[in-house]
Formats: structure tokens, C-alpha cells, sequence
């Protein structure tokens, strides 16, 4: 070979590594942008909520974090008052919910779109509604608001207008004969009427309901309920349109396990009320459970 030739072949070996190898470079970079595509084509999840709930904003959050870090698909948080957030899972608009309160507060949505929705799971237990008074409030019934009303500025302070636990006062007013309006507001607006009544030692009532943060401020009690209007026990369930099995099943199958207990909510909703950001607290929470986390997520728990 002469040294022409050589120098030829040495070029020609040289353009071919460098071509392979910027092939097989290009080739990697094909497959793991192939991979990170597959990684973001998961759908987005959308996840109704009711702002102004102490417990809803604690379960929305926490489903939302483990949703979008542990199963990598992207989530949007859309609040809402109740009705018309039980209405947009009916319609496919939402995905789910974590806020179905049932069978009391919430039967009436139930029942209305039954055929449209899929109750999937219950994520707290020994949840209950009524009407809360201080402690130092001498009346312990019902039966015994009407004797009383002056003391209360012939009012019991609620939530918004069209919450279940709205519709229940009503019918309890007109149950027990009570002379007291109901003045709609809204979670915040009752809570923050409560802490100046608390504050002055003076007589409120107010619709509330377990969990929520404010048993652990304040020293409250549910004013007894003879007739059973307001129910016994509920519980708070997961609510899906039945597309989202197919849309997304690992999260369906997260929403059937997940459940917390009063005292890990209640660290949640806490933390909230005290200034902390919900997705600060759940975050906290998620890194100070993760055996907690494991369980939910675990497919042969």
C-alpha cells in the first residue's frame, strides 16, 4: 500500500467512527427522547375539590402530590362548590373527586347521578355533620335552640349555599320548628366568626362538621340531634367517572386504597390553617410517612 493509499484508508476509518458514532449517539438520543415522550404522554388528571373544606383541600392535596410524583402523571386542581363538582365528574369534566360525603350530606348528588359515577373508595371514616356550639354553650340539643335563639342572635351561621350540610339545616329548622334564619357564608367566613364569638365567650352556632381543624383549636361539641336529620357516622369517599379506569388505572387503583386516620388529617389540616402552603404540608407529611405512601401504592396490599 502505498503511503497515498494508507493516508486514504486511515481518513476513510476516521470518518466512519466518527459517522457510526454519531449515529449510535443520535440512535440513544432517539430512544430515550422516545422514552421521555411515553414518560409525558400519561393524560392529565383533573381532580375536583371544595376550597373552603378544611378536609377537602387536606385530601385533594395529598392524592395530588403522591398522584403526580409516584405515578408521573400530570394534575390539575379544580375548586368548586359541591354540587357542581359531583355534576362535572358526572360529565367526564373532572376525573374524580376525594370529597363525596356520604350517605347523608351528600345522598342527594348520589342519587342523582348514580348512573354517571363510580364510588370507588372511602379515605376517611368516622366523619360527622351537624350543628357545633362552644363548650361553654349551656344548651346541649336541638330541641333546645328555639328557647335560647336570643342568646345566638336568632341565627345559626353556615357555609355556602348549597352545600349538603346546608340542605340538612334546613330541613332540621323546619324538623324542629326552629325561629333561627340560616345565613349562608362560606367555610373561611364561618370559621372566622367562630373565632371572634370564641374569643368574646359569646354564644354561636354554626354548621359543622368532623374533621376539621377547628377541634383541635377550640373546645366544641355537636348539639344532639334526637330526630337523626343530620344522620349518624359518614364518611368521605372517592368518586370517579368511570372513564378514568381506563384513562389511568394505577391512579384508580391508588384512590381504592387510600385512606388516612383523624390524627394524620388532622396534622395536615393544622399545618394548613397555621400558614403553611397545602402543598408544603402534604409534602411534609408524604416524607414523613412513606411506609403510609408504600401501602397505598403497593399493588398486591
Amino acid at each position: 500500500m502505498t503511503m497515498k493509499s494508507s493516508l486514504v484508508a486511515r481518513q476513510r476509518r476516521h470518518f466512519l467512527t466518527k459517522t457510526l458514532g454519531g449515529l449510535s449517539a443520535l440512535s440513544t438520543l432517539a430512544a430515550l427522547s422516545g422514552r421521555n415522550a411515553r414518560a409525558q404522554a400519561k393524560p392529565l388528571i383533573k381532580i375536583g375539590f371544595v376550597d373552603g373544606w378544611a378536609d377537602s383541600v387536606a385530601i385533594t392535596y395529598l392524592a395530588a402530590a403522591i398522584i403526580r410524583t409516584k405515578l408521573g402523571h400530570p394534575v390539575e386542581l379544580v375548586p368548586l362548590a359541591a354540587g357542581i363538582m359531583w355534576q362535572g365528574v358526572a360529565r367526564g369534566d373532572l376525573d374524580t373527586t376525594l370529597s363525596a360525603w356520604l350517605p347523608v350530606t351528600h345522598e342527594a348528588y348520589l342519587a342523582n347521578f348514580k348512573d354517571k359515577v363510580q364510588v370507588v373508595g372511602v379515605n376517611y371514616s368516622g366523619a360527622k355533620i351537624g350543628l357545633i356550639v362552644p363548650d361553654y354553650v349551656k344548651i346541649d340539643s336541638l330541641v333546645q335552640l328555639n328557647d335560647a335563639r336570643a342568646d345566638f342572635d336568632n341565627r345559626i351561621v353556615g357555609i355556602d349555599s348549597g352545600a349538603g350540610i346546608m340542605r340538612k339545616t334546613e330541613e332540621a329548622i323546619k324538623a324542629y320548628g326552629l325561629a333561627l334564619r340560616l345565613q349562608p357564608s362560606s367555610g373561611p367566613a364561618m370559621t372566622a366568626e367562630l373565632d371572634r364569638a370564641y374569643r368574646a365567650n359569646k354564644p354561636i352556632a354554626v354548621t359543622g362538621w368532623m374533621p376539621h381543624w377547628v377541634f383541635a383549636r377550640y373546645k366544641l361539641r355537636f348539639l344532639a340531634d334526637p330526630k337523626g336529620i343530620y344522620g349518624g357516622e359518614e364518611y368521605t369517599s372517592s368518586v370517579i367517572h368511570p372513564g378514568l379506569n381506563g384513562k389511568a388505572p394505577a391512579v384508580v387503583a391508588l384512590l381504592k386504597k387510600l385512606s388516612w386516620k383523624s390524627e394524620e388529617i388532622g396534622s395536615v389540616m393544622l399545618a394548613i390553617d397555621g400558614g403553611a402552603k397545602p402543598e408544603a404540608a402534604v409534602d411534609k407529611w408524604i416524607a414523613d410517612n412513606p411506609a403510609r405512601v408504600a401501602a397505598w401504592l403497593d399493588p398486591a396490599n
